[in-house]
């Protein structure tokens, strides 16, 4: 079935309509929630504003995603993931969201949660994205994607390991998302996507991390993105891992490109229809060359360029995306909204779920906007 954008008949939060991006997209039997958080039309402002504490702006997250679900018959019991985006502002009252939960019945919910410096809306403490499907929760499936909650470098007893080593801490990482898998049949073999979180200061350590990836991971190497930010939820972590596997076999992807050929990471990977690509920035992918420092919109078209190359490559398009997680850091933020208009030339509707985060900074300091696609591709395997 097609992708189609979910739109409801009341969304009183504000006018949806306009952007480049859907509330949510679903296939009939799966729906992909953008991140939702507690942004209301203000008609006094005439502006759309945040309020509230952790709490009430989780209830309100929860309302939009509540709605969403309703508008295509399904309920939180439909609910296959979670992922709560949460300002660094925000950790520290973070609890309060379980708490809501536990309240509310839903404290069994699959979540990851991703720290990032601040959210686009300023005053926003919290982001949630939703997966669904009709299968529910519960019902294995031979295609059905596993997203392990945040791996940290934690020994058994949740200590973390190597204080200041950041190699160690990364292998611990990967160690520790073995365990995790192992219990649902899975392994290391099996993960199809890494996103890496870690400071600033350990840009110059993380090549370090390709020796444990080219140890543990493979024979077909995970797409990856690598975001700095300045705060992890774990103290002394200096990285932090989140991990995506299948079940079903994988192929790596390429758009032609030899860089792919000597990295520990692929630039995307097919699992059934499902296609995990790796996190783009503005980068000349022959010469290695950053483009267009300073200009989030130029390098935001040598983004979506890259993007759709691969999504020919795959047998798919741009109508195939149905979710884009865009970090920009906060040399981008003031021209940001330009990268709206990228995204109506290159992309076309139902445009795909997406969320967008501020990060401190990027793995190259030329980069100030890296994108992570995933794409529902239309056929089998050839």
């Amino acid at each position: 079935m097609p992708l189609s954008a979910i739109e409801p008949a009341g969304w009183p939060w504000y006018r949806y309509e306009g952007y480049s991006f859907s509330l949510g997209l679903t296939d009939g039997d799966e729906v992909w929630l953008s991140g939702h958080s507690a942004s209301i039309y203000d008609a006094d402002t005439k502006h759309i504003v945040v309020r509230g504490d952790m709490a009430e702006q989780v209830a309100v997250a929860h309302d939009k995603a509540s709605a969403l679900l309703a508008a295509v018959g399904l309920d939180w019991q439909d609910v296959t993931h979670v992922v709560d985006n949460v300002a660094a502002a925000g950790l520290d009252t973070y609890a309060q969201v379980a708490e809501y939960r536990r309240r509310a019945g839903l404290d069994e919910l699959a979540v990851t949660t991703v720290v990032v410096d601040q959210l686009l809306r300023p005053d926003a403490l919290i982001e949630i994205e939703v997966n669904a499907s009709r299968r529910g929760p519960h019902v294995p499936a031979q295609d059905a994607a596993v997203r392990l909650p945040m791996v940290y470098p934690l020994d058994s007893a949740g200590k973390v390991v190597a204080p200041g080593d950041f190699a160690a801490q990364y292998r611990a990482c990967l160690e520790r998302a073995a365990v995790l898998l192992e219990p649902l049949g899975l392994g290391l073999s099996d993960v199809v996507r890494t996103v890496d979180y870690s400071t600033p200061s350990t840009r110059r350590a993380y090549p370090s991390a390709g020796a444990a990836r080219r140890e543990l991971l493979g024979p077909v190497y995970p797409a990856s993105a690598g975001i700095l930010v300045e705060r992890l939820a774990v103290p002394d972590a200096l990285i932090a891992v989140d991990v995506t596997a299948t079940r079903e076999p994988a192929e790596a992807v390429n758009g032609g490109w030899a860089r792919y050929e000597t990295l520990t990471y692929s630039a995307s990977v097919r699992s059934g229809r499902d296609l995990y690509m790796s996190g783009f920035a503005s980068l000349d992918l022959e010469t290695q060359q950053a483009l267009h420092p300073g200009d989030v919109a130029a390098q935001a078209e040598v983004i979506y360029a890259s993007i759709a190359h691969l999504l020919t490559a795959a047998g798919g398009s741009v109508g195939d995306l149905v979710r884009t997680t865009e970090y920009v850091t906060p040399g981008g933020l003031d021209a940001y909204r330009e990268v709206g208009e990228v995204r109506r030339k290159v992309l076309r509707a139902p445009w795909p779920a997406s969320t967008g985060a501020v990060a401190a900074a990027l793995l190259r300091r030329e980069f100030l906007l890296e994108v992570v696609p995933t794409a529902r591709l239309g056929g089998p395997l050839p």
